[in-house]
Parts: structure tokens; sequence; C-alpha cells
């Protein structure tokens, strides 16, 4: 028997109960947090040495030289030609459905131009050097390479660097396949906070990249926070969530098998369906107990489910929405006959999956959009990974003489107002006067 959290907006303590639901507090208490800013100084200071050690000790490796750790293209290259034609085929349709999507999001350089001749407008330029972190351990990854590297080639990236554990020495295929289909420029076999570490200061091997992006443990996560700054990052992200509103006439397997999907992530992960109808519920519930066996990832799922899942009854489909608002998901699933009137009305998910047949796990995979989304009730003010998060801008600026003189008359007014005698004067130097004049 499941013991499922159950609650129901009719209760007079229910939005306590749910704050506390969805409370998360970082595992990244003193000690890993101490761990980690060793790592972090070491890396910065000691370079490719200190990689070596860590990647050593972490990993079970026994390399004495980093070249041990550089994965070349021909690598990339045997991984893919390893595949099974309908696996090699799935990453391939996965990696143009991303790349089509993405193409959407390039924005371009704009400016106009004033009566009186001033230029203004923005420049658009993508990032130098991008760091893919790509994690390893529970399961492999390759659709996050697919998702966080494609956004950087369609931006126009320089050079994108992947970082990816090896435990014992193993990579995984569908990875560097991932990697040579998704255009990454260089590879190496280094994971953790040391990897994370080296692409922010760089060593004399691996190079100093402008933003590192990509999933982690918390050893991970920790160190993205602790070179934030030095470098740009994408998120840091939490456990994974689904949150799924369902009217109530969709398959309760299907729904319990939306929520195990989010679930077999982590213990950490948190599935949550809100619905109208507590018999529904009730269904659910029972699909889960029936299904659960069945699944290979069984433990994590029921430990997930038992420690940060819950079933919510609410009085109707729009106090539905009003919940889901207050959550702010990362994947939210409206499983209802007609979700467009309804997604008009939310304010804050990650991804929204419209109607009965869409899956989240479409999503996850091949769908387009980028699976990179915010967690924590952060999409209250975080948007998806995106071509955006590659790109730059730049504001241009530009006087005429005539624009120099009635924006510098402005400008003193103001830089004095604020004490501020050089901006002033900086400006009125300008007032009437041409080039050289």
């Amino acid at each position: 028997m499941l013991n499922i959290q159950r609650l129901d907006s009719r209760t007079a303590d229910f939005w306590q109960r749910l704050e506390a639901l969805l409370a998360w507090e970082s595992v990244s208490d003193d000690a890993v947090n101490q761990t980690v800013r060793d790592i972090v100084d070491d890396v910065r200071w000691r370079g490719d040495a200190a990689l070596l050690d860590y990647t050593n000790r972490f990993d079970a490796r026994q390399v004495s030289r980093m070249s041990e750790l550089v994965v070349g293209a021909e690598r990339l290259e045997r991984a893919y030609a390893a595949l099974d034609t309908r696996t090699r085929d799935a990453l391939e349709e996965a990696a143009e459905r991303i790349r089509r999507y993405h193409e959407r999001q390039q924005q371009a350089s704009w400016s106009y131009r004033e009566p009186n001749g001033n230029l203004l407008g923005q420049q658009v330029t993508p990032l130098d050097r991008a760091g893919l972190y790509v994690p390893g351990g529970k399961a492999a990854y390759p659709s996050s390479v697919l998702m966080n590297a494609i956004p950087a080639r369609v931006a126009g990236v320089g050079e994108v660097v992947m970082v990816v554990p090896a435990p014992g020495g193993q990579l995984e295929d569908m990875v560097l396949a991932a990697a040579k289909i998704a255009g990454i420029d260089r590879t190496f076999a280094v994971g953790g906070a040391q990897a994370v570490a080296a692409l922010a200061y760089g060593t004399e091997t691996v190079p100093r990249v402008d933003k590192i992006v990509g999933p982690g443990n918390v050893y991970v996560a920790t160190a993205k926070r602790m070179v934030f700054g030095a470098v740009g990052i994408d998120m840091i992200a939490g456990p994974s969530e689904i949150l799924v509103v369902c009217d109530g006439k969709t398959d309760p397997d299907w729904i319990a098998m939306d929520l195990f999907s989010q679930a077999e992530h982590d213990e950490d992960a948190q599935p949550i369906l809100l619905c109208p109808d507590g018999g529904y519920l009730d269904q659910v519930k029972d699909s889960m107990e029936r299904l659960l066996p069945e699944m290979e990832r069984a433990a994590i799922i029921q430990a997930s489910l038992e420690a940060r899942a819950a079933l919510i009854g609410v009085r109707d489909l729009d106090e539905a929405v009003e919940v889901a608002n207050f959550i702010a998901p990362e994947h939210l699933e409206l499983s209802v006959e007609d979700p467009e009137p309804m997604v008009d009305r939310i304010r804050h998910a990650g991804a929204i999956f419209m109607g009965r047949h869409t899956a989240e796990a479409l999503g996850d995979y091949c769908a387009g959009p980028n699976h990179v989304l915010p967690t924590s009730r952060t999409a209250r003010f975080s948007s998806p990974l995106g071509v955006y998060d590659f790109q730059k801008r730049s504001s241009l600026i530009m006087c005429s003489p005539e624009g120099a003189g009635l924006l510098g008359k402005t400008a003193s007014t103001l830089a004095r107002g604020e004490g501020l005698t050089a901006h002033a004067r900086s400006a009125e130097f300008r007032l009437g006067k041409t080039s050289g004049g």
C-alpha cells in the first residue's frame, strides 16, 4: 500500500500544508560547501594536477596525464557508429526537432535613428565559449547533451566544451554519439565540482568558458553557485517536478505513469495531481499501486511518492488553475478536454503540456522545446533554457552633433542634481560642438 499524502483545498490549513509540501531546502550543507570550496580553490590554483587527483579519487580512475581524459572526435565517431539504427535515428530526429524549435528563438540586432541623427539600438552577439556539464552515475543522459548544446550552436557560440564523468573509465556511447550530433567541439572525461572549477577558471588543458550549463548532483550545483560571477550559469536546479491538472476523465493508468515518469528520476522528485473528483484520485492511486511492481526503478519511485508526492482535491478546475499558479511547477500537464482556454490563465510554469495525449516525457526527449526548466517554484521568475541564454545584448548609442547638444542639456541637469560634476561637464563640453571644434 502506497502512503501518498492527500490534501483538500476545502480544509482550513490547505495553503499552509501545500507550502510545507513544496518547501525544498538545498542539501548543500556546511560540510558540502567546504568540500566544494576546497576543490574549486585547488583546481583554480593547481590546474591539471588537481583535476587528475580528484578524477582518480572520485571516479576510481588511475590516470597520470590529462591526455587520457581528452575524448577525441574519433571516439565520438566510434560511439555514433556503434549505435543500432533505431537509436541513432531517434537521436537524429530529436536533435532536428530541437534545432528547428530553437531556431525560432534567435534574436537579431536592431537600431533606429531619431530625427536629429542619433542612432540607438541593441547589438546581439553570441558567447565565445560555453561549457556543458553532463551528469553520469545513476543514468546516461544523451538528451541533456542535445538540449544544452543545440541552443548554444543555434546561438552561434564559438566553441562548446563538454565535461562528463567516466566512473571507472566508462563512457556511455549514447552520450558521446549525442555530442557528435550536437556539434560539441571538445570533450573531457571529468566530472564533479572539479569539472565545474576547470570550466570556470581554466586549466592547462581545459579551456575557460563564459557560461556553464547542465544539471548535476549537489556538489556540481554547489560548485556552479560558487563560481557564478567568474562565469555565468544557467540555473541552480532542484529535484524534478510534475504537476498534473486533470478533469477526472483521462485513463488513470496514463496519469499514474506520468507521475512515475518524474518520480523515477530520484527520491526527491515531486509528482502532484490536482483534480476536482475525489473518486478519480482514488482510481489513480489504485493504478499506481498496481503498476509500481512493473517498474525497473520501483524503489526510487516509491520513495519519491511517499516523501514528496500529493493527490490534491480541489473545488473545480478554476481553483486548480489558482493552485497551479501558486505551485509554479517545472512541468505542468493540463489533462483536460479543452486545454487552450485554460492555458491562457497559467502564469507560472516551466513547460505546459496540453491535452490528454501529451505526455510530459515527450518534452524530455523530442518534442522540440527545451527540457532544462526552472524548478522549486522559480518558474515565477525564470524561463526554460534557450538560445537567448547563449547570447549577450550590447546597447548602441551614437549621437549626432545636434543630438549631443539636446541630450547633453538633459544629462547635465540630472548629473548636477546628483552632485556628479564630472558627468555634467563631460556632457557640457559637447554642447554645440562638432568633432575637433
